[in-house]
């Protein structure tokens, strides 16, 4: 049986497909990140970072399971374990060693601009050969711009308070 979902997609698949593993498991590790970052977290504004992690997580989670259901729209495999998610990532996984919020914040924001280069670099591949994916790709981007803004935001205010 042929899927005419899959037979409109006029890209390589297989290259899309890396594209969306690669993506996949950049939100994985995003999301232990944010989700540990807000478990440990210390110093001022402790509590407003805490939940703005913790929302963000959440939301790394969605992306994950967003792309883990296009990938099987397209007939493809997900990496399967935690392991291949650091090998396939493009971001990689910034261990938070130091809890302060100031470091975590910046291990966040360089994360969020990873993330949107990434995402950049996939709507190019993706913008005259598969409109699902596009527009997929154009939303989980709009979140990371969204992330990055809020958490630059967070960290301008934390260095006021210390002046």
């Amino acid at each position: 049986m042929s899927y005419k979902g899959r037979e409109i997609v006029k890209l390589n698949r297989e290259k899309l497909l890396e594209h969306l593993n690669k993506a996949y498991a950049d939100e994985w590790l995003a999301y232990y990140q944010y989700w540990l970052g807000s478990k440990i977290v210390e110093g001022p504004m402790r509590g407003a970072v805490a939940m703005e992690l913790a929302e963000h997580a959440k939301e790394e989670l969605e992306h994950a399971e967003k792309l883990l259901e296009r990938i099987l729209q397209l007939g493809g495999k997900p990496i399967l374990s935690p392991e291949e998610w650091y090998k396939a990532s493009s971001c990689g996984y910034e261990v938070p060693s130091d809890p302060s919020v100031e470091r975590l914040l910046e291990q966040n924001i360089k994360g969020e601009q990873c993330a949107i280069e990434v995402y950049n670099k996939a709507l190019e591949f993706t913008k005259d050969g598969d409109p699902v994916t596009w527009r997929l790709i154009a939303d989980i981007l709009e979140d990371e711009i969204e992330h990055e803004f809020e958490l630059q935001s967070m960290l301008e205010d934390l260095k006021k308070m210390k002046k």
